[in-house]
């Protein structure tokens, strides 16, 4: 069960620290590019630490495409918090029926045919 976990939370902690690497900065455009672009690189450190023992882990139990499949949702899912609490953007309803389309993609990855 720790298996197929681990990856999971390992791939969520570093989507944070990459959401935060990519995004993070539209709430400081005052900020020097050049400066953001070196703290956003700081921050992507962290979320390589995280990433690449996720993906390592990961396939032992899982094969590149269903990784890199819930490697998506959890960035969408971790984007769209993001996007409203630190943003403080709209959720709209056209994002959620999008959302499940990709629901239906992991459907059609995992299923067993």
């Amino acid at each position: 069960m720790f298996r197929h976990l681990a990856p999971v939370l390992l791939l969520t902690i570093s989507n944070i620290f990459m959401t935060f690497a990519w995004y993070g900065h539209l709430r400081h455009k005052s900020t020097a590019l050049w400066l953001v672009i070196l703290i956003s690189w700081g921050i992507a450190f962290f979320e390589y630490c995280f990433q690449v023992p996720a993906n390592r882990i990961g396939h032992e139990v899982y094969n590149a495409t269903q990784l890199k499949t819930i490697q998506e949702v959890i960035t969408l899912i971790v984007f769209s918090f993001f996007s409203v609490l630190y943003l403080k953007e709209q959720f709209k309803w056209n994002y959620l029926v999008g959302f499940l389309f990709i629901i239906l993609a992991v459907f059609f990855i995992f299923k067993k045919w």
